[in-house]
């Protein structure tokens, strides 16, 4: 079919579209019901999933171990030590924690409680190195550190570090599986559709096949309803899934405050995007493929 005469067709197609959904609408309409839903489960877990990636890599960025040294090392060995902590492979910044700022960070920590810190005459801290880690290169930069000489003692809140590297990696599987599983469901629903609308419309299509018109011809009205379910399910999804995460933004806002969660506007953006733009394409996808199989039938 050449170009110009598809598009001098296009309101035919859109009409015979919206014809072929009437004549199922019931059906038609719980298939819609039926893709929002999907599509509102997939939308909550990608922002879910954006969101905890930008906790994660805000935290992971954070990721630190203190590294205490013998009391009798002179400066400059002190310094050289913060030196050679920071040519470490997997070492973001290495620094000096001196005692009056080790002892103004636990008076913040504290709190209104910091005034027991009074009752010491000398104070109770010691001065440390604060080095900044990337997990993945975390067992190496801890045997390093341990090893070298001066230090004493490493905090290195292993268990904590370990956790948030394991969770990083459960919630990317689990944004795979239910990306792949609403995948599955979407195009078996939309070629669901298809098949049925091209049994109930035989007749009509038979007419047209004696009559000499192009299989694409015939074929476009579906592939436009296929796509018109699917995008229109995955706008309802987008716009209720923009509402809940508003929602869940004012809800967290209160008791967590600290949590550093990505621009809503961008997020409710993105997610949106993505999630019309991927039921569009599942739509088209869906569609061919219910007509493949009904060419087999």
């Amino acid at each position: 079919m050449k170009i110009k005469n598809f598009l001098n067709n296009i309101g035919y197609f859109v009409r015979e579209a919206k014809t072929t959904i009437r004549l199922d609408l019931t059906s038609n309409i719980f298939s819609l019901f039926s893709t929002t839903l999907i599509f509102f489960i997939l939308a909550m877990v990608i922002s879910g999933w954006w969101m905890s990636n930008q906790v994660i890599e805000v935290i992971q960025g954070n990721a630190e171990i203190n590294a205490y040294f013998d009391e009798q090392l002179e400066k400059k060995d002190i310094i050289e030590l913060v030196e050679s902590m920071n040519s470490i492979k997997g070492v973001g910044a290495a620094r000096l924690v001196g005692e009056d700022e080790a002892y103004g960070r636990m008076a913040e920590i504290l709190g209104k409680d910091a005034q027991v810190l009074a009752y010491f005459e000398d104070n109770p801290f010691d001065a440390f190195v604060e080095v900044k880690i990337h997990l993945d290169e975390m067992e190496s930069v801890l045997s390093q550190i341990s090893a070298m000489e001066g230090v004493s003692y490493v905090r290195d809140n292993r268990e904590v570090l370990e956790r948030l590297h394991h969770i990083a990696g459960i919630l990317e599987l689990l944004g795979y599986v239910v990306v792949g599983a609403v995948g599955i469901s979407t195009l078996v629903i939309i070629s669901h559709i298809i098949r049925q609308g091209i049994y109930s419309n035989r007749e009509q299509i038979n007419t047209l096949r004696l009559l000499g018109a192009p299989e694409m011809f015939i074929a476009f009205p579906f592939l436009l309803e296929g796509l018109f379910l699917s995008a229109a399910g995955g706008s309802l999804a987008a716009v209720l899934a923009g509402f809940s995460i508003k929602y869940m933004y004012v809800q967290m806002a209160g008791p967590l405050p600290f949590i550093p969660l990505p621009s809503q506007e961008v997020l409710i953006v993105n997610m949106g995007t993505l999630i019309i733009g991927l039921s569009a394409c599942m739509g088209i996808i869906g569609s061919m493929m219910g007509l493949s199989s009904a060419k087999k039938n």
